[in-house]
């Protein structure tokens, strides 16, 4: 017997990187790389772009990450057409240092309510060992989602669409 889904839809990883152009997201290296069932997978550089002076990743990246896949998580949760979510909380413990290689992320849903998500994100290091745990609360506001491509972005907020 297999799980069922949280997903409202499918919308290919294609997709959720095409509109991840132009993004902090895309400045940080984050990626989704896998849709289950009952949790959303990710990772992220360790390099250049997501390191402190110290040489090992960020805190703050690591919060970047764990709000994308939270963000991201909500927005394939909920009816599109209908809902937006945005972030209302986060925090964060910082577990283990990582200096090079990838993390690598899962969120899972605590709770998905009519109007507010929680979800928790586990960061691990290249073997498997955590190194953050975050835990991101989501409003779902009525409006159509804002989630789009850049070009896309760019007409809303040039006022041609």
């Amino acid at each position: 017997m297999s799980t069922p889904s949280i997903w409202n839809g499918q919308v290919p990883l294609s997709v959720l990187k095409s509109m991840s152009r132009g993004s902090l997201i895309e400045t940080l290296g984050i990626e989704v790389t896998e849709i289950m069932p009952d949790s959303l997978h990710g990772r992220m550089p360790v390099d250049a772009r997501t390191t402190q002076p110290a040489g090992v990743l960020h805190g703050g990246a690591s919060v970047a990450f764990a709000e994308t896949l939270t963000s991201t998580a909500g927005f394939l949760s909920i009816d599109r057409d209908r809902f937006h979510v945005v972030g209302m909380e986060i925090n964060a413990n910082h577990l283990r240092p990582v200096a090079e290689g990838w993390v690598t992320g899962v969120a899972r849903p605590i709770h998905r309510g009519e109007r507010v998500h929680v979800w928790e994100v586990r960061i691990s290091d290249g073997q498997e060992r955590l190194v953050s745990i975050s835990r991101c609360t989501l409003a779902v506001i009525e409006k159509p989602s804002a989630y789009t491509t850049p070009e896309s972005r760019s007409r809303t907020l040039h006022g041609s669409a």
